[in-house]
């Protein structure tokens, strides 16, 4: 029987791999080894992207038709498959038609070729309407990919868009726990990933998912990493989960693993872009992680060895937290985003998509929180959580790592798009819980967001466990009187259906992650007219 782990190794190292023993002849697999995808559609062209495993470079052709048989061949290219790139391939086709399906496979020199994917260009001029289905947070070992697969039988989604978190960096046993697994979900390297072989190894390791592989070979996809692409609580200078005693240089790690994810992900080498959708969308796709993302707050190093607690959080709140010089974004980027929200207004434009990983909403938490936490839970979290409704009591957000750890980012944003006479609906992803969100600036309506729940990652009820799902929706609403939404207990996907006069974000949760299902449980649907920048439910 073949060791499936050598198996993937062998594939992931190519030709590297024949060196080692036991690998060479029959741990060493060969040819189109992951389906296909596509990815950062325009009007005219589209990224194809394709993995083959040779024992040198290869040259393939990608063929673009009308249909699926291939008897209307309409475009193709050629690309190769080289070792110093992990086999993968890719190439951008132009000369298509604008707001057209079209269907796409590669072929080796042998005559050998891969799935038939399907993928869609961007529509030119004016347009009633188009679909996006918006994903984050798909770890692996936790469940099955059930999300990805309910979108593929869909026939309304024009547009997959990922905002992050699309593997994990953890060794097995680490989040999830070995009694949390899955049987049968099963990642690799065993370790956390830290080298370039590690982070090959686990995208090739994800990518072996049926579900995910149909999704990408069903639509295009327009994606970004958040951290957990590198490694946790990532930012310029560091990450959470990087220890340069124990794995090494940050700079060197980084490097790795923004080469390894444009390796294996359709996507091009730019970190931020824009894509027109006709008259209807201009969609941003912001990068927050690692472009200019300052040091995070730290509000339990604000608080430690204060004797003056209250004085503290004033002076946290009033000082670091709000100081103007820390970015997202960084200013390169802000001032992007700036000039091309006006020339989106200026041409007409009806909506703005704003792309990004983080919720972007403040979300203070509740009171009740303290009574919701089980009896066992870890003493670092009953310490954060302390802290954290001590913060409350001031207004101060539950997680700095999001938009709430870099308010005067935030307003910036806000009052950019305010000046552009924009309506923004913005794109999130990274909390694993479902928000609906109405962005505000002192009393004026900014915008709306929808912040995805996750596809298998676990939310709050994973260790909120003396919490009813409903009492922490309620008390989470009626804290935070810009949410408009949340379901902090069920994994899914989340679409927005774009339509001239409104657009319309559904909230679907799945009813298992355990079992492989495109049940639904249920769908929260809630809409924005266009000009009003406010969430209306149903």
């Amino acid at each position: 029987m073949i060791d499936r782990r050598r198996l993937i190794q062998a594939g992931v190292l190519g030709l590297g791999a024949m060196a080692l023993p036991g690998v060479a002849g029959m741990f060493l697999r060969q040819g189109f080894t992951h389906g296909v995808a596509s990815g950062e559609p325009s009007a005219n062209s589209v990224l194809l992207w394709t993995r083959f495993v040779g024992e040198a470079d290869v040259k393939l052709r990608a063929e673009v038709a009308s249909d699926a048989m291939f008897q209307k061949l309409v475009t193709g290219a050629e690309v190769v498959a080289a070792p110093d790139r992990d086999y993968t391939a890719k190439v951008i086709v132009k000369g298509l038609a604008p707001g057209r399906w079209y269907y796409y496979r590669f072929v080796a020199p042998d005559g050998t070729r891969s799935v038939v994917g399907r993928t869609r260009t961007l529509p030119n001029g004016s347009l009633d309407k188009f679909g996006i289905g918006l994903f984050s947070c798909s770890n692996l070992p936790f469940g099955w990919f059930n999300a990805y697969a309910h979108a593929c039988e869909r026939n309304d989604l024009d547009l997959i868009v990922h905002v992050g978190d699309y593997l994990y960096e953890y060794a097995i046993g680490t989040y999830p726990s070995v009694g949390e697994t899955l049987t049968g979900r099963v990642i690799e390297p065993a370790h956390e990933m830290v080298t370039l072989a590690d982070y090959r190894l686990r995208y090739a390791s994800y990518r072996l998912d049926p579900d995910l592989q149909k999704l990408h070979q069903s639509y295009p996809m327009i994606a970004q990493w958040d951290d957990h692409e590198l490694t946790n609580d990532a930012w310029v200078g560091g990450a959470e989960n990087h220890q340069a005693d124990k794995e090494g240089d940050w700079e060197t790690r980084k490097a790795i693993a923004e080469r390894v994810y444009r390796e294996w992900m359709p996507v091009s080498d730019d970190r931020f872009g824009s894509y027109q959708i006709g008259d209807l969308a201009t969609l941003f796709k912001l990068e927050t992680r690692i472009s200019g993302r300052s040091a995070p707050p730290s509000l339990e190093a604000a608080l430690k060895d204060q004797p003056d607690i209250a004085k503290a959080l004033l002076n946290f709140r009033d000082g670091v937290l709000r100081d103007p010089a820390r970015t997202l974004l960084g200013m390169q980027q802000e001032s992007w985003l700036k000039e091309n929200l006006r020339k989106s207004t200026q041409s007409k434009t009806r909506w703005q998509i704003v792309s990004q990983q983080i919720v972007m909403g403040e979300i203070v938490a509740p009171q009740q929180v303290g009574q919701w936490l089980p009896e066992d839970a870890p003493e670092f979290l009953k310490r954060r959580m302390a802290a954290g409704l001590v913060a409350a009591k001031l207004g101060l957000p539950y997680n700095f790592d999001s938009w709430g750890g870099f308010p005067a980012a935030r307003t910036r944003l806000l009052q950019d798009s305010l000046e552009a006479g924009a309506n923004p609906i913005v794109l999130a992803g990274d909390s694993h819980n479902a928000w609906a969100q109405n962005l505000s600036l002192g009393n004026t309506a900014a915008g709306v967001e929808f912040a995805t729940h996750s596809v298998t990652s676990p939310g709050f009820e994973s260790y909120l466990r003396r919490g009813a799902p409903t009492d922490v929706a309620a008390a989470l609403q009626a804290t935070n009187p810009g949410l408009v939404f949340s379901n902090t207990h069920q994994r899914g996907y989340t679409s927005i259906l774009l339509g001239r006069d409104q657009a319309v974000g559904q909230f679907h949760f799945m009813k298992t992650i355990r079992e492989r299902s495109t049940e639904l449980a249920e769908t929260r649907s809630l809409r924005v007219r266009h000009g009003e920048r406010r969430l209306i439910e149903g």
